[in-house]
């Protein structure tokens, strides 16, 4: 109506809308006004409610309900919790404007102090790397970086073509095209010194290939799986990873004596290690010998530090 006639008195309300009342016109006018930021305003010299903004501002194509609302805030609450500051250019608005849709004051809207993230060793990322890095991911552009190889210690110049970001165990990872190695590598956010975008069109792998290369290996780990790992847990500790999931194609058993046999394949198996040792003496590697070997090893070099007589 106000769009149509410029100004509209609250008696063309009334009349318009028989039956409402007055005090329910305000109301609405304030949800469009509080709710929607709608430049709604009453003009004493019009003598009406107008809208002047040049017929910038659009009712919303989506509507929600305030648990809709609410399931959306929790959402960005989670999302931003992932790395405090990274995303809050972006999030920071949207979280804003969820919060007036759900009623300032409502007890609901204080759901950022509803829910608490606990995170462990996260590694900080430069906010400025992270928003090249995903723009040049979605624009489809090549990028130049410096990577730090931390195992060599050293600085390699790569120009790569970037296909996905995973955030995996705490930590931002950059899933590429390598042209330097003709093949798919996966970089550390936190590792990226320098990054370039440049003026190409990124080569982009298919969705086969990208599951075939990564599904296959054990966590963050690529490439085709060469083994097959079978790990025995203690009755006790059996029930609890029952319920987790180590490898989209797993396979296990729970046995008698009520102990559980997890078998995982892999083609690293350095994360699998560290996901062994977590477990301490609540599981014990069946096979295959090298990596029962390698746990063994391992377990030795640590129990040494803690010998209470180096000497014996």
């Amino acid at each position: 109506m106000i769009r149509k006639k410029r100004v509209v008195p609250m008696r063309n309300f009334l009349e318009e809308f028989e039956g409402v009342s007055r005090k329910t016109i305000t109301r609405d006018i304030d949800f469009l006004r509080d709710r929607f930021e709608c430049p709604i305003e009453w003009s004493r010299s019009k003598g009406g409610w107008v809208i002047e903004d040049e017929g910038r501002f659009e009712l919303p194509g989506v509507w929600f309900e305030a648990s809709e609302v609410f399931a959306l805030l929790m959402m960005l609450h989670l999302v931003e919790g992932v790395q405090p500051g990274l995303l809050e250019e972006h999030l920071g608005p949207l979280k804003n404007r969820l919060r007036r849709m759900l009623a300032v004051g409502a007890p609901r809207a204080n759901i950022e102090h509803k829910v608490k993230l606990i995170h462990f060793a996260p590694r900080i990322v430069d906010p400025k790397h992270f928003q090249v890095l995903a723009s040049a991911l979605l624009d489809g552009k090549k990028l130049r970086i410096q990577y730090r190889v931390r195992d060599r210690q050293e600085v390699t110049e790569r120009t790569i073509s970037p296909q996905q970001l995973v955030h995996y165990r705490e930590n931002w990872i950059l899933d590429a095209w390598c042209h330097e190695r003709k093949a798919l590598r996966s970089f550390s956010l936190e590792a990226i010194q320098h990054v370039q975008v440049l003026d190409e069109v990124a080569l982009e792998v298919s969705q086969e290939e990208m599951r075939d290369h990564f599904q296959s290996g054990y966590g963050i780990f690529a490439g085709v799986a060469k083994n097959r790992a079978s790990l025995k847990f203690s009755p006790r500790r059996a029930e609890m990873v029952a319920m987790e999931t180590w490898h989209p194609d797993q396979t296990s058993q729970t046995l008698n004596d009520g102990s559980y046999v997890l078998d995982v394949p892999y083609s690293d198996d350095r994360e699998l290690v560290m996901d062994v040792l977590r477990h301490g003496p609540e599981v014990e590697v069946l096979a295959p010998p090298e990596l029962r070997q390698k746990v063994y090893e391992t377990l030795c070099a640590a129990a040494k530090k803690y010998c209470p007589n180096p000497a014996q």
